[in-house]
């Protein structure tokens, strides 16, 4: 039996690809034409209703006189998961012409609500949709509902502002995310008594503050032997995640786990292996953080991440750009097809 289209099947071709018969053919089954086979007008027609397929929208899109325009609002610098994400995006380009479809990238500091706020205003009236990485933060909604206003479609990627009126979030379930990882550090840490650090990009992030909750929460619960210390937030940079965590590290000898909720991680990683650390004897510190990228690969398979909280980044890009499409043409959102999940990966188990 075929399987689904997971990339949003709008074109003939898809159709007749799948259900193994050629363009002509799915022509006559669609006019209802006759000289086709019944079983073969089953298998076209049931093509057509697993992938939602729309005749007279595909037609449509075609005769546009413009193409819409999507913005991705992504945070500045070097975040490898975020810029996995629009790598991914690049690699749509066929895809998106083929829709009349361009996407644009937008650079800015997603920690400061003042600048992102001012980046997301920028946008209005020159974009169909705007998918963006956003702050939880009154500026930051205000900006968001202005746009939503005005008639642009936004979409929340990756953290979510759920109190603003933008159309469809497009994520994981971070909470959910958190509790996995607090049960990982408190299983991996093998009933050690002791305290553990959390790293964050920052707390105003609703995917990080979410994730955080989640986390506390297992471990009040199910670990009273691991005292959790105050939130460290190092933005998602290296050297300021490695500074702040190197600092913690000097006080407390008794650290036996370290939850990194969202980047910097080869700060975090430097911090935790520094030689001085090694030399003071400290036990193995348990390390759990998130995405499977080159570097968490490569300290995953070095011993010195436990374990990867990943989503995938090609899922999450393809759905932005499936959700802001169906807005903007005001069909349904495929809910199932379009939620991302999770996945544990740890060395034994690296894709």
């Amino acid at each position: 039996m075929a399987e689904t289209l997971t990339t949003a099947a709008l074109t003939l071709k898809d159709i007749a690809r799948e259900a193994g018969v050629s363009l002509a053919t799915v022509d006559r089954v669609l006019h209802n034409r006759p000289g086709v086979r019944p079983d073969t007008v089953r298998r076209v027609r049931e093509a057509i209703d697993r992938n939602a397929f729309q005749p007279h929208v595909a037609a449509a899109e075609l005769a546009r006189s413009r193409a819409r325009r999507f913005a991705f609002v992504m945070p500045s610098g070097p975040n490898p998961f975020m810029q996995q994400i629009e790598a991914y995006l690049g690699e749509m380009s066929t895809w998106l012409s083929a829709r009349r479809l361009k996407v644009e990238m937008i650079a800015t500091d997603v920690f400061d609500p003042s600048v992102l706020a001012a980046s997301l205003e920028a946008l209005s009236g020159d974009y169909d949709g705007v998918a963006a990485v956003a702050l939880d933060h009154p500026t930051v909604r205000a900006a968001i509902n202005d746009l939503v206003d005005a008639g642009t479609k936004v979409v929340t990627l990756v953290s979510d502002v759920p109190s603003s009126r933008r159309h469809h979030y497009v994520g994981i379930d971070n909470i959910a995310a958190g509790r996995t990882a607090g049960a990982l550090v408190g299983r991996l840490a093998g009933g050690r008594a002791g305290k553990v650090a959390v790293v964050a990009g920052s707390q105003g992030l609703r995917d990080h503050a979410e994730r955080i909750f989640g986390f506390n929460q297992v471990m009040a619960a199910e670990f009273p032997g691991l005292s959790v210390l105050p939130v460290l937030e190092g933005r998602d940079e290296d050297a300021r995640s490695e500074q702040v965590l190197a600092r913690l590290l000097g006080r407390h000898a008794d650290i036996v786990g370290l939850y990194n909720v969202g980047a910097g991680t080869q700060g975090v990683a430097k911090a935790l292996t520094d030689k001085a650390l090694s030399e003071a004897g400290r036990d193995k510190v348990v390390f759990v953080g998130h995405d499977v990228t080159a570097l968490t690969r490569r300290l995953l398979l070095q011993g010195v991440m436990d374990a990867a909280i990943s989503q995938n980044p090609g899922h999450e890009a393809r759905a932005a750009v499936r959700v802001l499409l169906a807005l903007a043409r005001g069909e349904p959102i495929l809910r199932e097809q379009e939620k991302i999940r999770i996945d544990i990966v740890m060395r034994d188990n690296l894709p």
